[in-house]
């Protein structure tokens, strides 16, 4: 097979059934040995949680992960957030000519190792090959189902969400963007920043399983935090206050960040979920997610509040006030 992607690969002939075989069967797993049309699956379950997403991220190897690694647990994530248990997933790759074969057996293979860690199997694709110059590289593009063990679908809507509910975040905040942009070779020197792309399945099942009612989960991606909790504060109709001085942020992140006009809060993150519980539930939960690797820099870092309905405001570290707004336009491009 040739050291390169080329038309060939997306003929749907010989060069595309060895593609499929020696790349994406091998490190997937022959669970559709037939290569047929569709994956049969056995799902038992009222209700099922479904989504899709795409990754175009530049460049596609980064310091802490890579676009195979980001796709699954972007994919893993959606579905862990909304309360359900990862099963399955679809992967369909873009692939431009002239990507090298060992570039792409080594985005497949840390797809493969996510799923396994993840507990998720990977059961069914397509591949397209287009022109050089027509696709960067590789585009991936996934489709996820879980199921709800219990009907936890509610967390979703947040309509659960009371007065004096606590905010809680998993650790710190904008690792992912800084990484990402330091492997672009924009900030002319190099940052020590890994990406946090994690899977963050087992680190949610540990609080749903110890019965803590969870009000509200959504994972902190592109808009980063102000925008996840603009959002919330909008499907509430009440205020939301942030402890600015208890975000966990790390020093060389923040350093950046004023060097480079960027706020923080404002950053994505791969690795980062927001919940909301009662106020009441809060140590317990920090307790539960500090037992994770993913959740030792968990915090309280704010809370449901009657004021200001609608809207985000945080208490800066000087003692003052600030309206947070949402994201407006694109801080970083291609990020995800």
């Amino acid at each position: 097979m040739s050291d390169f992607i080329t038309l060939n690969h997306g003929s749907g002939g010989r060069a595309s059934q060895d593609l499929i075989k020696s790349i994406f069967i091998k490190s997937f797993g022959d669970i559709n040995s037939v290569l047929s049309d569709s994956a049969i699956l056995n799902i038992q379950s009222e209700k099922i949680a479904f989504t899709t997403d795409s990754f175009v991220i530049d460049p596609v190897f980064f310091p802490g992960g890579d676009i195979g690694k980001l796709a699954v647990c972007g994919t893993v994530n959606d579905l862990a957030v909304s309360g359900a248990v990862p099963k399955y997933i679809t992967a369909s790759f873009i692939l431009e000519e002239g990507l090298p074969i060992n570039d792409l057996k080594k985005i497949v293979n840390s797809m493969a190792v996510q799923a396994k860690l993840a507990n998720i199997k990977i059961v069914a694709g397509d591949t397209k090959v287009v022109q050089k110059g027509k696709c960067d590289k590789i585009f991936i593009n996934t489709t996820g189902i879980g199921v709800f063990e219990e009907d936890y679908s509610y967390i979703s809507t947040g309509e659960k969400v009371d007065i004096n509910d606590k905010i809680i975040i998993n650790g710190f905040l904008g690792d992912h963007s800084i990484a990402v942009l330091g492997a672009r070779n924009e900030l002319g020197f190099k940052v020590d920043i890994q990406s946090d792309c994690a899977c963050l399945n087992e680190l949610v099942q540990s609080v749903i399983k110890a019965n803590i009612q969870i009000k509200f989960m959504r994972d902190v991606t592109r808009g980063g935090l102000a925008t996840v909790l603009n959002e919330l504060s909008e499907i509430i109709n009440l205020g939301i206050e942030l402890d600015e001085k208890e975000i966990p942020i790390q020093e060389s992140v923040n350093g950046l960040c004023e060097i480079l006009g960027f706020d923080p809060l404002y950053l994505a993150n791969e690795g980062k979920v927001l919940i909301v519980v009662r106020s009441e539930d809060a140590d317990n939960v920090i307790k539960i997610l500090n037992k994770n690797p993913l959740g030792v820099e968990s915090k309280v870092i704010g809370e449901i509040v009657s004021d200001h309905p609608k809207m985000l405001v945080g208490k800066t570290k000087v003692g003052g006030k600030r309206i947070i707004n949402m994201l407006q336009g694109e801080q970083l491009p291609r990020i995800c």
